[in-house]
């Protein structure tokens, strides 16, 4: 013959929701500690990596957008920086390329994670960065290494080095002596501070 269940008492009930109340508030209060800046690359989910959208600003002072155009594989660095880009400890690279809100501009972002911190240097002209990541149905469906205009690499004494290519989303090709307008030289600046202060801060 089986045991009749027994309904909990009115206080035993009360006990439960308590605690439960209890473990919200200690989860509001102490939150999950974020993980080392370093583990951040593999730790966090691509969307905070990678946001969907970077505020930014035109030479003029006007509030520019820039929004996720892809994300590329996780890729070696070798793959995913040109050549005189990449450093000796470097792991592993991510890319995303973005757009800005006009769709006149596309600039890839790269991320190379470090064994050991480094520095950047803010190129001038065309310097060796990121190979530019093309999506394609939108605005970096025709971007690619003779695509890039501008770019430049951002680093401040943490495991990560944040390179950017920019060009237009015409997919008209550079050439050397073209002239590169400062909207596209801000582009690449902006973007590489932006997300790297978002893995540093």
């Amino acid at each position: 013959m089986g045991r009749s269940e027994v309904p909990p008492l009115p206080f035993e009930v009360a006990v439960f929701h308590l605690s439960v109340v209890l473990l919200s508030l200690v989860s509001a209060i102490w939150p999950t500690p974020s993980p080392p800046v370093s583990e951040r690359w593999h730790a966090w989910p691509v969307v905070r990596v990678f946001p969907g959208s970077v505020p930014g600003h035109s030479p003029s002072g006007a509030r520019v957008t820039y929004l996720l155009a892809g994300v590329a594989p996780e890729a070696p660095c070798l793959t995913a920086f040109q050549p005189a880009a990449v450093r000796p400890g470097c792991r592993v690279a991510l890319r995303a390329t973005y757009a800005d809100s006009t769709q006149t501009f596309v600039v890839t972002v790269g991320i190379a994670v470090l064994d050991a911190p480094g520095t950047g240097h803010d190129g001038s002209g065309r310097p060796a960065t990121v190979r530019p990541a093309a999506f394609p149905g939108g605005p970096a469906e025709r971007f690619g290494d003779r695509q890039y205009f501008a770019g430049t690499v951002v680093g401040s004494g943490e495991r990560y080095l944040v390179a950017t290519a920019a060009g237009y989303s015409d997919g008209r090709v550079y050439r050397p002596g073209d002239h590169l307008v400062p909207r596209l030289r801000d582009a690449a600046r902006q973007l590489a501070t932006a997300l790297h202060q978002v893995l540093t801060r």
